[in-house]
């Protein structure tokens, strides 16, 4: 839709440096002024080319797997936050190597592991559910009451188990600063009991703080209140969207136009289910540039995936002028919580990664071939 793009392979992730400096410049003013740490969640954003201007910012990262972790060691440095739903017997002294601290899913995975993790001189800590209500889509809810992640308040003992020193909580999804407080006044009445103990507070992901409307200053006020009520506590964030948040497209192009049904169809050379996942999984829709919903224009196409999945439907969306074989179309938004879903199902190549640098120049980082997919199978 964009000759700027003309010049690009196709498909491709394009990763603004100019935004990406911003989110991070926001994302440093609310550690600065609220006396929090925050650190990287690489389960949302693991494009280690941008590390180096991540690193001017933030500290280290959350990892929540053996390869997470390792990525982190190698490329980005810093101190390491492990957690993961459960750790598997012959990884675990693997992992020991690669972080800081450690965060266990359950009182029996902490019994299991435990010893090991002390002894070789990690600090552990607990993830804890505060069953509060603040993600509407149960596929990104990890706080109801059969939740497999983290110990529910009335499993907490009275004393915290010998060689703990932190809590982990993960609660929110794309929420505003209202509900990162609700949050913590969650984790101090049901977990306040705990807190003088402990030396360190993860309170998760979720925290959208780079989002347009998002109140940065009340953000800012609420951790800084829970500092100042707990100046023991080292208090770390670790979100996953606000990192990248805004801060590319991922470049299609049209590679067929048909029509069925009295529908008008266009194919293009991303999918949905390979390569932007919530799309079909959250439901989420994708914004389009240049592309309104069905009907509020005068070309109306039903965007969907090269894949011989049925359901590989990006949406309907209309346009100004009608799409033409080989002319790009501009998913907004697409550097998040995308690299990291894709797939190469049904043999669809993964996505180019391009970045625009701060100066305006365009590198393509990385473009994928036949080989790449026949290494990840046997």
């Amino acid at each position: 839709m964009s000759s700027e793009f003309d010049t690009l392979p196709s498909p491709c992730y394009l990763l603004e440096a100019t935004r990406l400096r911003q989110n991070l410049q926001l994302i440093d003013r609310v550690q600065q002024q609220s006396g929090c740490s925050i650190i990287l969640a690489l389960k949302g954003f693991a494009m280690w080319s941008a590390f180096p201007m991540v690193r001017e910012y933030l500290s280290g990262c959350s990892a929540s797997s053996y390869n997470e972790a390792r990525l982190a060691k190698t490329h980005f440095g810093g101190h390491v936050h492990l957690y993961a739903p459960a750790y598997a017997a012959a990884e675990f002294p693997e992992l020991l190597p690669l972080a800081e601290r450690i965060s266990f899913n359950s009182l029996s995975q902490w019994q299991r592991f435990g010893g090991q993790a002390v002894a070789a001189g990690k600090s552990c800590g607990l993830r804890v559910n505060p069953a509060i209500d603040e993600v509407a889509t149960d596929l990104y809810n990890p706080c109801h009451s059969q939740s497999r992640l983290g110990i529910p308040a009335e499993k907490a003992t009275e004393q915290i188990p010998a060689g703990i020193e932190g809590l982990h909580v993960h609660a929110l999804c794309e929420s505003g600063a209202d509900a990162t407080l609700r949050l913590i006044q969650a984790v101090e009445a049901k977990f306040g009991h705990w807190l003088p103990s402990l030396k360190w507070c993860n309170l998760g992901g979720g925290h959208l703080m780079t989002r347009q409307g998002y109140d940065v200053d009340g953000l800012i006020e609420t951790l800084k209140g829970f500092c100042q009520r707990h100046p023991h506590l080292d208090i770390v964030l670790e979100p996953g969207s606000a990192i990248a948040w805004d801060t590319g497209p991922l470049v299609a192009s049209v590679l067929d136009l048909i029509e069925r049904g009295g529908v008008s169809i266009a194919l293009l050379d991303v999918s949905a289910t390979a390569h932007m996942p919530d799309v079909l999984e959250m439901p989420y829709r994708a914004e389009v540039r240049n592309g309104g919903e069905a009907g509020s224009r005068p070309y109306t196409y039903r965007l969907s995936g090269p894949t011989c999945l049925a359901g590989d439907i990006i949406g309907d969306y209309a346009f100004d002028q009608p799409l033409q074989l080989g002319g790009r179309v501009i998913f907004e938004d697409m550097i998040h919580y995308t690299m990291v879903k894709t797939t190469q199902f049904n043999g669809v190549p993964h996505p180019a990664i391009a970045i625009r640098h701060e100066q305006g120049n365009i590198e393509i980082i990385k473009e994928f071939s036949y080989d790449d997919y026949e290494r990840r199978l046997s």
